[in-house]
């Protein structure tokens, strides 16, 4: 056995990044086989249910299991086939067909040109994404804020790149039903802005809360990135996941922005296809130049097959962009039954639901049923205890939103925990069995 001080010991920047959430629940879910509505599913291969769902807590990182469509089962079999070379090395910062199949469909939507070569930067999900950002823009004691909660990657990456979290939280109103009911406050985030700031990480539509940000409250982070002079990276894989009566602005939009924002998105998330690990950052060149150099040092080069297949995919989309037959049309419609359904399951036991207005997530708020544990030595937050219980004796999976806090913030996310609804049908019966014979004993 070595020391902390051996050099065979790790990093110090790695300090409090070995252990995280999905770690302790893929455990739960191996040990009590729980109807998953915490995040992923089981893999069905030629009807056999391979349980590749919770063994791995990369997979805790959530997939859907709804039916792959056909239009993109023959995008990736049209790449397969389509010539020898394509499963070759090809561009590295992105494949030719990708990147010009993104910028015809990305450049009227950001309202601007985008130059395939050198605006658009390929990568490995929009994880890598975002990890390129963090070490092509971070110098060592910059300051950038994060809007809580937040996905829990997005810290660890600031602080290997030597950064100092600011932290500005989303706080709830009294009697929270909706997703827009968690607000930032405005004193808040403008105290967060100085000299020091480097970026701030927007997240919309908003993982775990389903926020999507109004145009009122993206102008006052662009004016205030604009005031301190500060870049703007926004994470916006759900981006085609809008429910009724909400609207998705896209920073970048606004004006002033455009100049100072890389946009995030996702293959797998804009096509329920987690597995192909697509992502992409967009902006000027004169930053997506520094992603490029990370991306260029250390993953190098994306799948050529994947990009070729996800490029076949985003032209048959951007062909019937705005039709009913449009999957980016299709998709929030199912969803949005899923999520009504799920609300109405966890009303049904006494949960109040916070509706999503975007993204595939839902809040809930469980502090109506007042269950009490007794904590012993158990000093985690009351969300871990209550998302453990509901594993252990409902056989239930949830995660605990208190995961995406700040240590100083955790407490807000006291009373809630999150359900995932990207769930095919038969997931969504088996959940409802499960909330059934919970509402039954609630009248014994």
């Amino acid at each position: 056995m070595t020391s902390n001080t051996s050099k065979l010991a790790g990093a110090k920047r790695l300090e409090g990044m070995y252990e995280n959430v999905w770690l302790e629940f893929a455990g739960l879910a191996r040990q009590y086989n729980p109807v998953n509505l915490g995040q992923h599913n089981s893999l069905r291969i030629k009807g056999v249910i391979a349980e590749v769902s919770f063994h791995s807590e990369s997979a805790l990182a959530g997939f859907p299991d709804l039916p792959v469509p056909s239009f993109l089962k023959e995008a990736m079999m049209k790449a397969v086939q389509s010539n020898d070379m394509i499963h070759q090395y090809t561009r590295g910062p992105g494949h030719p067909k990708l990147i010009n199949a993104l910028a015809k469909l990305y450049g009227p939507l950001l309202g601007n040109k985008l130059e395939p070569e050198s605006d658009i930067l390929v990568t490995v999900g929009a994880y890598e994404s975002l990890y390129c950002c963090a070490m092509g823009l971070i110098n060592e004691g910059d300051e950038v804020i994060f809007i809580e909660p937040f996905f829990d990657c997005y810290v660890p990456f600031a602080k290997m790149a030597g950064a100092k979290p600011i932290y500005v939280p989303l706080r709830a109103k009294a009697d929270t039903t909706s997703s827009a009911d968690f607000c930032f406050d405005e004193s808040e985030l403008r105290n967060a802005f100085n000299s020091k700031t480097k970026c701030i990480l927007l997240n919309t539509p908003h993982n775990p809360t389903g926020k999507v940000f109004s145009r009122k409250e993206l102008k006052l982070i662009a004016d205030l990135c604009i005031e301190h002079d500060v870049i703007c990276i926004s994470d916006e894989v759900y981006e085609w996941l809008i429910y009724s009566g909400s609207e998705h602005t896209r920073i970048a939009t606004l004006p002033g922005m455009y100049d100072r924002t890389i946009t995030v998105g996702s293959a797998g998330k804009a096509f329920s296809v987690t597995g192909w690990k697509t992502g992409w950052s967009m902006g000027p060149s004169n930053l997506i130049k520094h992603l490029r150099a990370v991306h260029t040092n250390s993953v190098y080069h994306c799948s050529t097959i994947v990009q070729e297949a996800v490029a076949n995919a985003i032209e048959t989309e951007t062909e019937r962009l705005g039709t009913e037959n449009c999957y980016f049309h299709q998709l929030p419609k199912m969803l949005e039954k899923k999520r009504d359904k799920m609300a109405d399951l966890l009303k049904s036991i006494g949960i109040v639901p916070i509706i999503p207005e975007g993204g595939y997530f839902m809040m809930a708020d469980v502090s109506p049923l007042d269950i009490k544990f007794d904590d012993g030595d158990d000093v985690s937050p009351y969300d871990y205890k209550f998302s453990r219980w509901l594993i252990q004796q409902k056989g239930i999976a949830c995660i605990p939103p208190s995961a995406f806090y700040s240590k100083e913030h955790k407490e807000l996310s006291r009373k809630f925990i999150r359900f995932c609804f990207i769930k095919c049908d038969k997931t969504m019966e088996m959940a409802e069995e499960k909330f059934g014979e919970w509402a039954q004993s609630l009248k014994k």
